[in-house]
């Protein structure tokens, strides 16, 4: 016997069908009550470090509990994080398998139950394609077995500053030439692998090039800094940059970071993870780091926010 149901109701049906589908996807506001606590793990190195830096602090005055897990290794690639997985399963004793501080991944991602957990690629390699493959897929495979409820997403992570002497790998002994070539195809080289993967990508390096590409707010060399022959404890004007660029050590020697992130760099990559996992605007939020001037965290306020939200169309 077949029940007829007024059509009324079958509209109502396909109505919560549907924002439950939206809801779950996470292309809407947070997916769960700001009072629940979200549990976050990291799987990747130094630019992880960077880009979730001030999130604590951030989703601490969103009123948003949260609590991070970490298996972090400098400069670790994905098919070096699968390596000492791998190793792990084969053997539980050999030292190669546990890396993250004498713990294995299984060992940490086994602490608890983790809601999201995150991938990426280390930085030199993030333009090549053939990087990412097979090494994502078992990341993926593995973490989903450990945590099946958790939902597996990329870190997109960024280029390197325009005036760095080189840039990563775009294929096997060829490499990107600029930072808009770097960030193009590290771009295309993420999201190729969450179509493959079928998730989603947190896109701070669009967030990084959508700064350095702006002709009011991206950094440009000093043209009046004499780089051939600096002296102690001058510096180049560096307004606006996203990375740690030159500095003086402790001992007075002349240093330059292309790669990683300085505290503005940092507050825009956590501006970006606090927009995206909790859907909420980071405009309302008070909170800057001491270095970064005021002007310029509210543009990254604007850009982190515009930056998620294009992803999500």
């Amino acid at each position: 016997m077949h029940v007829l149901f007024p059509k009324r109701l079958w509209v109502l049906v396909l109505i919560f069908v549907t924002q439950l589908s939206y809801a779950q996807s996470g292309q809407g506001t947070s997916r769960r009550a700001q009072t629940d606590t979200l549990r976050v793990f990291l799987i990747g190195n130094s630019f992880s470090q960077n880009a979730a830096r001030y999130l604590p602090q951030l989703a601490a005055q969103g009123g948003h509990p949260l609590v991070i897990g970490r298996a972090e290794l400098g400069g670790c690639s994905l098919e070096r994080h699968w390596t000492h997985a791998a190793a792990f399963e084969a053997n539980p004793n050999d030292p190669n398998g546990s890396p993250y501080k004498d713990k294995s991944l299984r060992q940490l991602l086994s602490e608890g139950t983790w809601d999201l957990i995150t991938i990426q690629q280390n930085s030199m390699n993030s333009p090549d394609p053939g990087t990412y493959q097979p090494y994502a897929r078992q990341l993926y495979d593995y973490v989903k077995a450990i945590q099946p409820q958790a939902e597996v997403v990329l870190h997109q992570t960024w280029a390197y500053r325009s005036d760095a002497d080189g840039y990563g790998q775009v294929s096997p002994g060829t490499f990107a030439q600029s930072e808009r070539d770097m960030w193009e195809k590290s771009r295309a080289a993420y999201h190729a692998t969450a179509q493959n993967l079928g998730v989603r990508v947190i896109p701070v390096g669009d967030a990084f090039w959508a700064v350095s590409s702006d002709p009011a707010w991206g950094y440009r060399q000093d043209p009046n800094y004499d780089f051939k022959a600096p002296k102690y404890p001058s510096l180049p004007n560096q307004a606006n940059s996203l990375h740690v660029g030159y500095r003086w050590t402790n001992d007075q020697k002349w240093g330059f970071d292309s790669h990683h992130a300085n505290e503005a760099g940092c507050y825009l990559g956590s501006l970006v993870w606090y927009t995206f996992l909790f859907g909420d605007s980071p405009q309302k939020l008070t909170f800057v780091p001491e270095p970064v001037p005021a002007v310029l965290a509210a543009q990254l306020k604007k850009v982190a926010e515009q930056t998620v939200s294009q992803v999500r169309k």
